[in-house]
């Protein structure tokens, strides 16, 4: 039978719909073999040899005396760093500018890899470009929110298959993202604590819903889960922001990122996925209240009249099942 279940943390409400339940192969889609990638292209701006048409780096890992990691400014961008932030208003309208940072975190200089086939090592380096970035940009004046995400694949959102991710900051901070951290101060206000710490102690404490955990970090698809193998992975240590992760913690998150990377693609064929990091606005990085967290939705559904219309998402794969079919992948 299907089951309404809330969100402990957002209060959200999802159904998770057993008698719909699909396995990983439903999720597969019908198509011809993708050709090979090669390791570089000719005319992709994010390959070696065509930096110039990405502008100077503004952060660069190097390995074996070339570059690993690039991150440059989004050439295409919504928003842009010139631009008078000030609010005014239109008669009842509020209106800014389009202030705001944008940058491409070009992953590997290879055109063929992904976060799933790259070696741990360059995705240490890909996480440490992401902790640099997050502090640096949030120090600029105007900056309340650093968002950091990946579009893998064209149901996602991206048409460039060379393997980045994206940074965006804004002086906003949206009621989408407003809301769950309002949720999470009332949460602490009546009980005096995180609501993420209690939920990852009740994920831990069931069990059926962990795909991975090691001493600093848990990968589990929730109890609400919202999409077939959403997946989500939170920090042992209570963290408000991403920005306070430390040395030793980048290493570890880059270990269980790339394995839950991993896991999916292997249960699912490498669908095409959206992956972002949820952290704290800035000037809230010591909220007692809040807590940093990864979160991966596979591209397997597409959300129809009902979701829109109510906002309640429907889940044809119980979150026990799909966690179970996750630990089963050999990563």
């Amino acid at each position: 039978m299907s089951e309404f279940r809330q969100n402990l943390t957002t209060r959200e409400w999802v159904i998770v719909a057993r008698e719909r339940a699909k396995r990983p192969e439903d999720f597969r889609r019908e198509s011809k073999p993708a050709k090979p990638l090669p390791r570089r292209r000719e005319n992709c701006p994010f390959c070696p040899g065509n930096e110039e048409q990405t502008g100077e780096a503004r952060f660069v890992v190097e390995k074996n005396g070339r570059w690993a990691v690039r991150v440059v400014r989004n050439k295409y961008a919504a928003l842009a760093e010139e631009t008078d932030p000030t609010r005014t208003w239109e008669g009842r309208f509020l209106k800014a500018g389009g202030y705001g940072v944008a940058e491409v975190v070009i992953e590997s200089p290879r055109h063929d890899l992904t976060l799933a086939t790259m070696e741990e090592e360059d995705v240490v380096n890909v996480v440490r470009a992401y902790r640099r970035r997050a502090r640096e940009i949030s120090s600029r004046p105007g900056i309340n929110l650093v968002t950091i995400f990946r579009n893998q694949g064209e149901r996602a959102g991206t048409s460039l298959a060379h393997p980045h991710s994206q940074i965006i900051a804004t002086p906003i901070v949206p009621p989408h993202v407003r809301g769950p951290i309002q949720e999470a101060l009332s949460y602490f206000d009546q009980t005096g604590r995180c609501v993420f710490c209690s939920t990852l102690e009740e994920e831990l404490a069931d069990g059926s819903r962990i795909v991975e955990a090691d001493d600093a970090f848990v990968a589990f698809c929730p109890y609400a889960s919202r999409t077939p193998y959403e997946t989500r992975i939170y920090p042992r240590r209570h963290a408000a922001s991403f920005t306070q992760i430390t040395d030793e913690e980048v290493v570890a998150f880059a270990r269980i990122l790339r394995r839950t990377v991993r896991r999916v693609a292997r249960a699912l064929g490498s669908p095409d996925y959206n992956f972002l990091i949820r952290s704290a606005p800035v000037g809230d990085e010591n909220a007692r209240s809040y807590h940093w967290y990864f979160v991966l939705i596979p591209k397997v559904t597409t959300p129809a009249g009902f979701e829109i219309g109510t906002g309640i998402y429907i889940n044809v794969t119980p979150p026990e099942e799909a966690a179970a079919e996750l630990r089963r992948q050999e990563v």
